[in-house]
């Protein structure tokens, strides 16, 4: 853990206000849910929640599937991070923060899917280079807690209608496994 140097008191209803410039850095926006730990020592620890977190050992094998019949690399990710990968270095993706462009994509429910030779590619992933062919966010309840991303293979062929629908049944699929 990383100490902020920030003391904050608790108020006479229980609250403490987490300080704007963290929220902003951790991309806690208003109403996000967070998690509450405790450990032996004292510490009282909040983390972001995310409803995939559930999903993660079943998300990691829909992944290896999904790579293993498409031939293509997978991604799947909860809101903000990357929580099973297949066709990649695992190390190099998992818990990797998703990019603002495909972050803004699931808020708006908007599917992606690539024109190879028309620019305006997506990099789903900050700080790398992979592009996507596909990407389709994963609803639940009617909320947005996910998305299946196919990338591109070395080559960046326009995904086909098969690609796209392996991907948006794995979205679907993993959304009413969120129900369930």
């Amino acid at each position: 853990m990383k100490a902020t140097g920030i003391v904050r008191r608790i108020d006479d209803l229980g609250r403490v206000v987490i300080p704007k410039e963290i929220r902003r850095t951790l991309r806690i926006k208003e109403g996000a849910p967070l998690e509450i730990y405790t450990d032996v020592n004292g510490e009282v620890i909040f983390k972001k929640y995310s409803p995939m977190g559930e999903l993660v050992s079943f998300a990691s094998l829909y992944a290896e599937v999904l790579a293993k019949v498409s031939g293509m690399p997978i991604i799947i990710s909860d809101c903000e991070n990357i929580i099973a990968a297949s066709g990649v270095s695992k190390r190099e993706f998992l818990e990797r923060r998703l990019s603002p462009v495909v972050e803004e994509m699931m808020e708006a429910r908007r599917s992606y899917l690539s024109k190879v030779g028309e620019g305006g590619e997506v990099r789903p992933v900050e700080q790398m280079e992979h592009c996507a062919s596909v990407i389709y966010p994963i609803i639940s309840s009617g909320d947005v807690i996910g998305s299946v991303i196919m990338l591109h293979n070395d080559e960046k062929t326009p995904p086909t209608e098969t690609e796209l629908k392996l991907v948006q049944s794995a979205a679907v699929f993993l959304g009413k496994q969120m129900e369930e």
